[in-house]
This record gives structure tokens, sequence and C-alpha cells, in this order.
């Protein structure tokens, strides 16, 4: 049997070139796919500005977002720009910073199961609330999310210290560990106090749940430049994770520093998830469910799990508070609530469609 003659230059070449044209075609409708997920979250969030327990015209929403100054000082600008819209860019913070954070998790610790909580910062949070609502006697938002919030970096430093110790750097392993190690303790804790002072109880009750009522701009503003270092520095992040993903050896041939990505990506962690969950409480599901959707539709690529991460996770939330306003006549039901509800089927859907996705 004679040899199999060698590829003609004229093949290979040809062969190179239907590659790029696939990954160009691949890449083109992946940026399209994000264009319409960008203008599904405008529309979500003309909605959120719109729909409300008072009953708006669409017609005078619109006017009152182009003509402010004509309508100034009447109860529909009221209505519009003190509560409705800066509950809607709560909600596009606090989204995009679980959605990222999320996603960054799950590419850090390679747990496809992970989830903001899963390092101690939802647990760290809801402790500094605790201290300040039960020892200092603190009951106002503005009050307690900065507690809120060095809970979560405290926590969050505490089980990188614990997961850092002794032999090597910090692996995802030893820090999915020592997370569960602290948020077991810190739940005992504040489990408790709060059975112990019942006052205290009801007022932790509220901000515990999840929601976006009753936040304004006084908890927006503070909260925004530590949600958008956060973001920036996931961004960065990108690339370090496409090569660590392929294990610490490989990627560190490929120029990638594996302890700096993964104390990069944890100051990351601490700054979304803590800022998000400072000023609206512990949104289940959001962090979980929504990078697995990211890769269901882009693939492993964190060049595009994170960007569509940043906009899928804020269409949820922001979708869910405007289901919660009009769902129950009269009344609200709270965010935490229906990003529960609807995150379990859709998240139980994915898992059996498609296997979760390898990290």
């Amino acid at each position: 049997m004679s040899p199999a003659a060698p590829a003609s230059p004229d093949s290979a070449t040809e062969s190179e070139a239907r590659a790029i044209t696939a990954r160009r075609g691949a890449h083109l409708l992946r940026a399209v796919g994000l264009v319409v997920a960008l203008a599904g979250l405008v529309l979500v969030c003309l909605l959120s500005v719109w729909l409300g327990s008072r009953d708006i015209p669409f017609t005078d929403t619109w006017d009152v977002l182009l003509r402010p100054d004509d309508f100034a000082g009447s109860d529909t600008a009221v209505i519009i720009h003190d509560y409705r819209i800066p509950r809607t860019l709560l909600g596009l913070m606090a989204g995009m910073a679980l959605g990222l954070s999320g996603a960054l998790m799950q590419a850090l610790t390679r747990n496809p199961l992970a989830e903001p909580g899963l390092l101690g910062v939802n647990t760290g949070a809801s402790t500094g609330m605790v201290l300040a609502i039960a020892f200092l006697g603190v009951t106002s938002v503005t009050g307690y999310v900065w507690f809120a919030l060095v809970g979560a970096a405290l926590a969050s430093l505490v089980v990188y210290v614990l997961g850092a110790t002794g032999r090597g750097a910090a692996s995802p392993e030893r820090l999915v560990l020592a997370g569960a190690a602290i948020t077991a303790v810190l739940y005992a804790f504040n489990t408790a106090v709060l059975l112990s002072d019942p006052e205290s109880y009801d007022e932790y009750r509220f901000w515990m749940v999840g929601s976006l009522a009753g936040r304004y701009y006084d908890v927006l503003l503070p909260l925004l430049p530590f949600a958008g270092v956060g973001a920036a520095i996931a961004l960065l992040l990108m690339r370090p994770l496409n090569a660590l993903a392929m294990g610490d050896d490989l990627g560190r041939a490929l120029g990638a520093h594996p302890g700096l990505t993964r104390a990069a990506g944890a100051v990351a962690v601490t700054l979304l998830c803590g800022a998000a969950t400072a000023a609206i409480g512990p949104i289940a599901f959001v962090g979980l469910a929504v990078p697995h959707a990211a890769r269901l539709l882009v693939g492993p690529d964190q060049r595009w799990v994170l960007p569509y991460s940043l906009v899928l996770a804020p269409l949820l939330l922001v979708g869910s508070d405007v289901v919660g306003r009009v769902i129950v006549p009269s009344a609200e039901v709270q965010v935490g609530i229906v990003t529960a509800v609807v995150g379990v089927p859709v998240f139980c859907l994915l898992c059996r469609r498609r296997r979760l996705s390898s990290l």
C-alpha cells in the first residue's frame, strides 16, 4: 500500500482560512447576542421606571424622563425620579456585581456550584448587620450598609488567610473549605444573637429577605465606587482566568500568575458581592445560575462569560423586581423571593438539559 500523499500547501491554507472564518463568525454571533441582551436590559429598565404600585401611563413616564423641567414638583415626577429611578439603578448595580462575582468565583475555584456566599461574603455581611443592629442600635439602611460591607471584607480576608496558611499558595479547594468553616461559625453566632434579641431579629429579617424597596441614592452612591472598582478588576482578569483554567503549571507557562490572580479575584469578589449584599441583602441564585446561562450561550471563554454575566444578571434582578411589583395587586413581593422562585426551576432546567460546564 502506497503512503498517503502529504497535504498540499494550498489545502492547508484553505483549512486555516475556513478556521479563521469560523472563529470570526462565532465572535460575531456572540457580539450580536450581547447587543440583544443589552437591548433587553434597557427594555427591562424602562419597565422598572414605568410599572409600580402607582399606575402611571407610559406616555407620562416617557415625558417625565425626556422633559424633567416641565414636570418638576409633580407627584409623577417625584415617584419616578426619587423612587423608581434610584431603585432601578440600584438593581443594575447589584445585579452586575452579583453576576460578575458569581462568574469570577466559579472560575477561580473551578467549582460549577460556587456562588457569592461560598467564601463567607454573605455571612460576613450578615454578621456586620447583626452587630450593628443588636449592639449599636443602628436601624437605618444608610447606617448598617457600612457594617455589612466591612463584615463582608473581613470574612473574605479571614477565609483567604486560612486558605493560604501552610505550604503552597491558596488553592481552590482550601479556599472553599475555609469559606465553609467561616460560614458555619458566623451563622451560628448570628443565630445565637438574634434568638436572644427579638427586636434585632425583626429589624434584620427585612434586610435578610433581599429587597430593592426603600433604597435610594443615599445607599447607591456610596457603594457605587466599590462595585465599580470590583468590576474593573474582574474584567482585567479575563485572560488570566482562561490561562488558569488549564491548570496552574500551564497557566504559568502562558504568562499568568496563579497566586496574584486568585488574590486579585478575591478582592474583586469582596468588593462586588460586599457592595451588593450590603445594599439589598443576600440574593439567591443570581450569582449561581447566571454564569451557567452565560457559558451555555458562549462556551467557557471568560472573555465572553464575564461580559454576558455582567448584562444577564441585572436583567434577571431588575426583571424579577418588576414581576414582584405587579404579580400581587396592591402589594409587593421582595425581589429575593422572586429570584429564588424563578432561579430554582431555571437552574434545574439547565442542569437537566446539559451537564454543568466544566471549569
